[in-house]
C-alpha cells in the first residue's frame, strides 16, 4: 500500500496529518518565529523590502516543507484585487484562436495573472451573459477574441479583432486596408485579373471589415469583382472543409478564374485540396492566397502564400493593454492597429495566360 505524503513528513504529522486543513500564514510564521507580515512580503514578492537573503531562503524552505500556498481569496479581500482575467472566445481550435491565446497566456503568466476561458460559439445570448458571470466569479477584466460584444461591459476589456467602438473597450485590430492592398497588388503584379473572392462567415468579427477593404483595394487597382466569382461562406467551420465545398460549386458552374483570395489559411488549404481533386494545379493553373499565417501554412504542400497577422503578438499586446488598465497605468483606447505582412511562398505564381 502506498503511504500518504503526511506519513513521510514529520511537520505534516505534527500539524494533524492528512485530514488537517491547509496551513495558514500565521501557522507558517509561528514555525519560523517571524512576523506574519515579513513572511507575506517574501512569499508575495513585494518589492522594495529589505529582508536578508538567508531569511528569504528559510521562509521558502518552510513553505515547501509544510506545503503552504498563499490564499488568493484572503489577498483579494485585503487589496481588492483578484488578479484574474476572463477570456471570451467562440471556440478552442488550432490556428487563429490558439495562436492569439498563446500570446495572451504568456503575458498573463509573466504578470502573475490567473485566467479562465468561456467559449460561446457566437451565440448572442451567451456573449451577453458571460461578461457578468465572469465579473461575479472574480474577473477584474475581460479579453475577447473574435467576439461581437453586445455593448458596455461591467469591467475593463480589450477586444482582439473587435470592430465596434464601445466605451471602456480597447480594440486591437489588424490594418485590413493594408492587408487588402498587399493581397491584390501581389496578384495584380503576377498578371491575375480573373480573381475569385471569398467573403467570410457573418459570425466572424473580421468578415465585413476584410471584405470592405478588398473592395476598396480592387477599385484602386482596377480589378473587377465578379459576383459570379464571389463565394459567401455560410458555415462556421474551423477546418479545411470551410473552403472545399464552395470551390467545388464554382467548378461545377464552369466558372473560370486564375486566382482565389481566401478568407483564411484554413479555407485556403481546403481550396487547394478541392482544386487538386479536380486536377487543377496550384499555382500553375490557379494561384491561392490565404490569411493569418498560422503555423502549418509554411508546411502545407504547396507552401501557402498568405497575409501574416502577428496573432501571438496581438494576444500579448491585448493582455498588456488590459493589465495596464487594471493597474492604473493606462486607459482604454478606441483602437490599436497592427501592421500585416505579405508572406510569399509556393501557392501563388504568374497567371496562366501570361506564361
Amino acid at each position: 500500500m502506498t503511504r500518504s505524503a503526511s506519513h513521510n513528513n514529520p511537520a505534516a504529522q505534527e500539524l494533524g496529518g492528512e485530514c488537517n486543513p491547509p496551513v495558514t500564514l500565521k501557522v507558517l510564521a509561528a514555525r519560523l518565529n517571524l512576523d506574519p507580515a515579513t513572511v507575506s512580503v517574501v512569499l508575495n514578492n513585494v518589492p522594495g523590502r529589505s529582508i536578508p537573503e538567508r531569511t528569504r531562503e528559510r521562509i521558502h524552505a518552510m513553505a515547501r516543507e509544510l506545503n503552504y500556498h498563499p490564499s488568493y481569496i484572503a489577498r483579494s479581500l485585503r487589496n481588492r484585487r483578484t488578479m484574474m482575467v476572463g477570456i471570451l472566445t467562440p471556440v478552442l481550435s488550432e490556428g487563429y484562436h490558439s495562436e492569439v491565446m498563446n500570446g495572451i497566456f504568456q503575458q498573463l503568466i509573466e504578470q502573475d495573472y490567473f485566467n479562465f476561458i468561456a467559449t460561446h460559439r457566437h451565440r448572442a445570448e451567451l456573449v451577453s451573459r458571460y461578461p457578468g458571470m465572469m465579473q461575479s466569479r472574480g474577473a477584474e477584466g475581460i479579453l475577447a477574441i473574435d467576439t461581437h460584444l453586445p455593448g458596455q461591459l461591467p469591467v475593463p476589456a480589450v477586444s482582439i479583432a473587435g470592430h465596434t467602438t464601445i466605451p471602456g473597450v480597447t480594440n486591437v485590430l489588424l490594418d485590413h486596408s493594408e492587408a487588402a492592398r498587399l493581397t491584390l497588388r501581389h496578384l495584380h503584379e503576377l498578371g491575375h485579373r480573373s480573381i475569385a473572392f471569398m467573403h467570410g462567415h457573418p459570425d466572424s468579427s473580421d468578415s465585413d471589415a476584410r471584405w470592405e477593404a478588398l473592395q476598396a483595394a480592387a477599385q484602386d487597382l482596377g480589378i473587377a469583382i465578379d459576383p459570379a466569382l464571389t463565394i459567401h461562406i455560410d458555415e462556421d467551420r474551423t477546418t479545411p472543409e470551410l473552403g472545399y465545398p464552395v470551390v467545388e460549386k464554382l467548378l461545377r458552374q464552369k466558372q473560370k478564374f486564375t486566382a482565389m483570395v481566401c478568407f483564411n489559411d484554413v479555407a485556403a488549404i481546403g481550396v487547394i485540396r478541392a482544386l487538386h481533386d479536380a486536377h487543377i494545379r496550384v499555382p500553375q493553373d490557379v494561384s491561392v492566397i490565404g490569411f493569418d499565417d498560422v503555423p502549418y501554412a509554411a508546411f502545407h504542400s504547396p507552401r501557402l502564400t498568405t497575409i501574416r497577422q502577428p496573432l501571438a503578438e496581438m494576444g500579448a499586446l491585448a493582455a498588456r493593454l488590459l493589465i495596464e488598465q487594471l493597474s492604473g497605468e493606462g486607459k482604454a483606447q478606441a483602437e490599436v492597429t497592427v501592421a500585416p505582412e505579405l508572406i510569399v511562398r509556393e501557392s501563388t505564381g504568374a497567371a496562366a495566360r501570361s506564361r
